[in-house]
């Protein structure tokens, strides 16, 4: 599962992500809500570093994720709650939690400090009512919006919930007879079931797990776990196939009906599904977005906005953040557990993993560790800023609700999701790669190809008469030797002869680029050497 979350540049802050190693620099952890795209990470062993966020969403990660208590720090929505960002108290965060109208607990984070100001949305529902909220109607301006954009599509018109909610009751009214499946997952539209339950005075069946989250969450006493008890029921999405839908019909006659902002297609006549969304529409988003002008906008899901988003924007360069020297302190230190930790693994894995000589150097564990630190946490805020300034123009592979493609951009797809090293191998070098060798001609080949490795930094440069040398090899072996159609239906009633196969091998290592000398072994140093070679210095430093 994807991780919808975003380490904050130039800051110890991290909004819904949780692999501690890939942002070793932050400090201060926010939690939007509870939806399992937004923990991924996040588990039970938890520990070093605090987890910010609202009462209810404090009650489940209790009651779900069973993280220490002493880690979980419930703030308040709508009050202004200080954080320190050093260890001397000189600079301070002032943050302020916004209800998100998205699922029970779920918050904006507005975050104002050094930085400036950022606003947070998590996944949201916009509503006008956000816009009359103290925090932003006292002249902030927002520098950076990182925003929800899940339905972002503005060719996919989404109604208001409470359009939806009365099209699913007009589907109920006109099946009186049938048995009622909704399609929810472990969080979220209990404001819909408890409306539909007081519609239609009725319980709601549930499984005991959610019976557990409902009672934490304090709702009306509309749910039940007794089957059969209501002509409701609430079960897991992937619930509903075509399978269930036969065995709960045969039992009574069933109708499903899945809200979802999806663009789901119904694949059974009693299956219905309902725009019912939780993210806000595109409308919405523009209507947010119009009304707030911020400086700037990072896209949450991928690193696609479209077009009418970033022309709202203002074309002023953000200003450059400066990071106090405090703050920088901040993040650089390590909790001593988990410092002692570090440099105890880095001392175990060091003889594992094949380095280049580089001489005698005698680094402490705690220096090492904090040298490759200070490079992990540049190259995260690196990143962070290349995926700030290209939102607009790039595109990647994610799991949410709506996938925006633009048509008049000309995506390159990367399945590794990273960038490629500009040192490429060239065109002739991968087409030798991807042809048969039976196909391989002269003029298939440019004069020269270099193929570099970014980590060995090896090159190999390969000359027309070595291809021709190897292209005139590879004919030569192949007219001794049946091509793979053949010996594939051959197979079974004759094979190669010895000779053959030794004939073609010898063929083969006359192009490979290599002196014999490549093939020498050569000997591992003597313990008696090494010893000597250590102690040496150390002995002399003593003296």
């Amino acid at each position: 599962m994807s991780a919808n979350g975003k380490v904050i540049p130039h800051t110890p802050l991290v909004v819904d992500f949780w692999h501690v190693r890939k942002c070793p620099g932050s400090r201060l952890f926010f939690l939007t809500h509870m939806h399992s795209d937004h923990t991924v990470g996040l588990t039970s062993t938890w520990s070093n570093r605090p987890i910010y966020c609202s009462p209810i969403t404090a009650s489940l990660l209790r009651l779900r994720l069973q993280v220490k208590e002493k880690w979980i720090h419930p703030l308040e929505l709508g009050e202004p709650h200080l954080l320190p960002l050093d260890d001397i108290g000189k600079e301070k965060l002032t943050v302020t939690l916004i209800d998100a109208n998205h699922c029970p607990g779920a918050v904006m984070f507005l975050f104002e400090g050094y930085f400036g100001s950022i606003l947070y949305t998590g996944d949201f529902r916009f509503s006008p009512v956000m816009l009359r909220e103290p925090c932003l109607q006292t002249n902030t301006t927002i520098d950076i919006l990182y925003l929800d954009n899940t339905n972002c599509d503005p060719n996919r018109i989404l109604p208001s919930r409470q359009k939806a909610t009365q099209q699913i009751k007009e589907i109920i009214r006109s099946h009186p007879d049938h048995s009622i499946v909704i399609g929810v997952y472990a969080l979220g539209k209990e404001t819909l079931l408890v409306e539909l339950a007081m519609e239609f005075k009725t319980w709601v069946e549930v499984s005991v797990e959610r019976m557990e989250t409902i009672m934490a969450l304090e709702l009306p006493d509309v749910f039940t776990t007794e089957p059969g008890a209501g002509r409701i029921r609430a079960v897991e999405q992937s619930r509903i196939c075509s399978s269930a839908l036969l065995e709960w019909n045969k039992e009574q006659p069933t109708l499903a009906i899945i809200p979802t902002s999806r663009p789901l297609v119904s694949f059974h006549p009693n299956v219905h599904v309902v725009p019912y969304s939780d993210h806000s529409s595109y409308q919405e988003l523009d209507d947010f977005v119009s009304a707030l002008k911020p400086y700037s906008v990072v896209p949450i899901v991928g690193r696609c906005l479209p077009g009418g988003l970033s022309a709202l924007l203002p074309h002023n360069k953000r200003r450059e953040i400066h990071i106090p020297e405090s703050v920088q302190l901040y993040m650089l230190r390590q909790p001593e557990r988990q410092l002692r930790s570090s440099a105890y693994v880095g001392l175990g894995c060091r003889n594992l993993r094949p380095v280049a000589p580089r001489g005698v150097v005698f680094d402490t564990p705690v220096e090492e560790f904090r040298k490759s630190y200070v490079e992990a946490w540049e190259a995260e805020s690196e990143e962070q800023d290349e995926s700030e300034e290209v939102m607009d123009t790039e595109s990647s592979e994610t799991d949410y609700d709506c996938i925006l493609i633009d048509p008049s951009i000309k995506l390159t797809p990367n399945r590794d999701g990273e960038g490629t090293d500009d040192r490429m191998v060239s065109e002739e070098l991968t087409m030798m790669e991807s042809v048969k060798l039976g196909q391989i001609n002269k003029s298939g080949f440019g004069p020269v190809g270099t193929l570099e490795n970014s980590k060995s930094r090896l090159k190999t440069t390969t000359t027309r008469q070595q291809f021709e040398h190897f292209h005139s090899n590879i004919s030569a072996s192949s007219e001794h030797s049946p091509d793979r159609a053949s010996m594939t239906s051959s197979s079974s009633s004759t094979g190669l002869s010895r000779q053959s196969v030794e004939a073609h091998e010898n063929n083969l290592l006359k192009c490979v680029l290599m002196s014999e000398n490549d093939f020498k072994p050569r000997g591992l140093l003597s313990r008696e050497f090494v010893r000597k070679f250590t102690l040496s210095p150390l002995k002399s430093a003593s003296d």
